[in-house]
């Protein structure tokens, strides 16, 4: 079976791997260097003859991660606009097409990373998968200040995957696969990036269905915020406003390192995220749904029970270490200041009922915790689905429940566990010691890889192993609960989300 295809730029040999062929490090942007740099993707350039494509390109540029897993592996560059194709064989198939959008704040991370191996997917499902690199941090998300306006964007990451995007349009034919049904999935801020590019104009028609993982863009940066993060980066570097354009002549260590310390001047880990700058995002999502714009394709959409573990795992042994409930309210009312004291102390006691029901940790720092997830994923996830569903009643949503045996299971269901799972890499380093192993664990990713497979090739995720996946209506609220028992079930932890009524 040939190993060469031929795409727009030149022809490219790949290789095989298993029963399915790999091209990796493909180019679907110029480099974003020199007078690039900030700017939106350039065309890609022709090469003469065969051009290898069997090793990944750098990763973007990022710094240091005390999450595990998040920060990218091997050389890194602003050279980073490149993409890898994994296909069944180089036919004229029509194949479904899953489209990864890697997460890690916007700052970390890469399609290079072994969890993020598109070939036990492509070989399961039969599917096309592509995975991409895209611009991080400042170089990224940089909003420009106003000495750079014209010359640089905002959102260049979002603008990279939607080249990204358009390079599948046209060339993934040749790799056996259906332009026409192009899913978008992504995890963390990869999700939100999905998020993202529902509302986002250029975006639209390049992709058919959508799925968002640990991560609902319900709030966006607005222009007033991001530029307050542009200031301190520029005062990190001593760089005055009136002479913006020194930007483009940082050594990328250095610009690496300030966007580092401009996040934490503005207290904000996500400080370089997606902006509404009225150009490239002209709405955010919420507010694009609710004026009937944006994409309307199929959205699958959930979270992890237990999200934030995975940030804080350095204090999970101190889990059952007694704090006044005054104090958990302290932090409570600084992460939801519009709510009153008495709305934080009815929360506290929902969570400790629907905790102790369940046998689940309920010590005061354990529903701490609990609240703060759901603030921040569950709940943007909950809020954005019933905005979606407005556009598009074919919306799914699940809730994942599986818990990581790593540090004698006081992870839980915690970030970024379902990804061996839905990817199929469950072999990957590691990932014996945090998703575990033995028939149980196969047979969850089997369920969750068919699930994606399904919902890429129907747009409804259903399929005979699993089940009757319904859509969420707000009557009902279906949620697919993934653990090593799946089961549809309506309005799980109904209590938890209700208490959030009126909550921010």
């Amino acid at each position: 079976m040939s190993t060469t295809a031929n795409v727009t730029d030149g022809r490219l040999e790949g290789e095989r791997r298993g029963r399915h062929l790999a091209f990796r490090g493909i180019p679907y942007a110029r480099p974003p260097v020199g007078a690039l740099r900030f700017a939106p993707p350039a065309p890609s350039e022709p090469w003469m003859g065969l051009r290898e494509a069997k090793q990944f390109s750098a990763a973007a540029p990022q710094g240091g991660s005390s999450a595990p897993g998040m920060l990218a592996e091997g050389p890194q560059s602003e050279d980073c606009l490149y993409l890898n194709v994994f296909t069944p064989a180089l036919d004229a198939g029509a194949r479904p097409v899953l489209f990864w959008i890697h997460g890690g704040a916007f700052m970390l991370g890469s399609a290079s990373q072994a969890i993020y191996d598109g070939g036990p997917l492509c070989e399961r499902g039969g599917v096309v998968v592509v995975t991409i690199n895209y611009r991080l941090g400042a170089l990224g998300y940089l909003a420009p200040p106003e000495g750079m306006r014209g010359s640089a964007t905002a959102n260049a990451g979002q603008l990279d995957q939607i080249a990204a995007l358009r390079w599948v349009a046209v060339n993934i034919a040749a790799f056996g696969g259906d332009p026409g049904n192009v899913t978008i999935f992504g995890e963390s801020a990869g999700s939100m990036a999905v998020c993202a590019l529902l509302a986002m104009p250029t975006a639209q028609g390049l992709f058919h269905r959508a799925i968002a993982q640990s991560g609902a863009l319900a709030e966006v940066t607005g222009k007033q915020a991001a530029a307050k993060v542009t200031a301190a980066l520029l005062s990190v570097l001593g760089i005055g406003a009136h002479e913006a354009e020194r930007l483009r002549d940082v050594p990328v260590e250095d610009l690496v390192s300030a966007q580092r310390k401009a996040a934490a001047q503005t207290g904000n880990a996500m400080a370089f995220a997606p902006i509404v700058d009225g150009v490239t995002l002209p709405k955010s999502p919420l507010a694009a749904f609710a004026a009937g714009e944006g994409a309307a394709v199929p959205l699958m959409i959930g979270t992890n029970r237990d999200e934030l573990n995975l940030f804080t795992m350095a204090t999970l042994r101190d889990i059952d270490k007694p704090i006044e409930d005054s104090s958990a309210l302290a932090v409570l009312q600084r992460s939801v200041p519009t709510a009153s004291i008495e709305q934080l102390r009815a929360l506290l006691a929902i969570y400790r009922g629907s905790r102790e029901r369940r046998d689940l940790p309920r010590s005061t720092r354990a529903l701490l915790g609990a609240i703060q997830t759901d603030r921040t994923f569950r709940m943007p996830s909950i809020r954005f689905a019933e905005a979606y569903a407005a556009r598009n009643p074919n919306v799914f949503m699940y809730l994942f429940t599986y818990e990581s045996p790593a540090m004698r299971g006081a992870l839980r269901a915690c970030h970024a566990l379902e990804l061996p799972f839905v990817f199929g890499t469950l072999s990957a380093p590691f990932q014996d010691r945090f998703a575990g192993s033995g028939p149980h664990v196969e047979r969850l990713s089997e369920l969750m890889m068919d699930a994606w497979i399904a919902f890429a090739r129907t747009g409804r995720p259903s399929h005979p192993a699993l089940g009757d996946f319904s859509v969420y209506e707000r009557a009902r609220r279906a949620t697919m609960v993934f653990d090593k028992e799946c089961i549809l079930q309506d309005a799980p932890y109904e209590e938890e989300r209700s208490g959030w009524q009126g909550l921010g």
